[in-house]
């Protein structure tokens, strides 16, 4: 890979550039499999309609970075700042999709990503306080001890995801979905007691 350059369909496997830094490189319709990239600064790039196939992007730095139709899979992705990255206001939805990857430790705080794909996910320690992310499906996944403060959930498919802390007092989940025996998890933040 080299700065300012455009990729068009390529596949790159195998390739490792740890703790490298490249700048305006646009990928459209290419694939990343078994890609190494961790702590890498990927500035003010752009990728269209990519996948990424057990890829290591941990600590991956993304600044004014553009995703569209991304996705990712059996992928490790733990401590990125999704919110360095560019999401155009005009865009509420911009296709990303994550299925069976690790995403522990990331933040998506006041982000407005709509009808995001997380399936077969860990994301432990995340934060999606302040952020609009209605309509996705964010199923199978383990949250254990992620943030969501005033975050709308509204039509979220959580079906089978686990270890949720939601305030249901100050998120909005009009519509969401969840498991029986995580929907008793919920009501934890009403300060109420539950008898057999």
């Amino acid at each position: 890979m080299k700065n300012h350059q455009q990729y068009y369909d390529e596949s790159f496997s195998k390739v490792s550039l740890v703790d490298e830094a490249f700048d305006d490189i646009e990928f459209e319709e290419c694939e990343f499999i078994d890609c190494d990239l961790s702590q890498t600064r990927l500035n003010n790039c752009r990728f269209i309609n990519c996948s990424f196939v057990r890829c290591n992007l941990s600590l991956l730095k993304i600044p004014n970075c553009r995703w569209y139709q991304v996705s990712f899979e059996e992928s490790k992705l733990v401590g990125i700042d999704w919110t360095t990255a560019h999401w155009p206001s005009f865009h509420a939805d911009c296709e990303l999709s994550f299925k069976q990857c690790i995403l522990n430790d990331c933040s998506w705080f006041g982000l407005t990503l709509q009808e995001l794909t997380m399936l077969e996910c860990k994301l432990h320690d995340a934060d999606f306080r302040e952020g609009d992310f209605s309509q996705s499906e964010m199923t199978y996944c383990d949250f254990s001890h992620s943030l969501f403060m005033r975050t709308n959930l509204e039509k979220v498919d959580f079906s089978e995801s686990s270890n949720l802390s939601i305030d249901l007092n100050n998120n909005r989940l009009s519509g969401a979905k969840f498991s029986r025996h995580e929907a008793l998890n919920l009501l934890q933040s009403l300060d109420i007691e539950l008898v057999d």
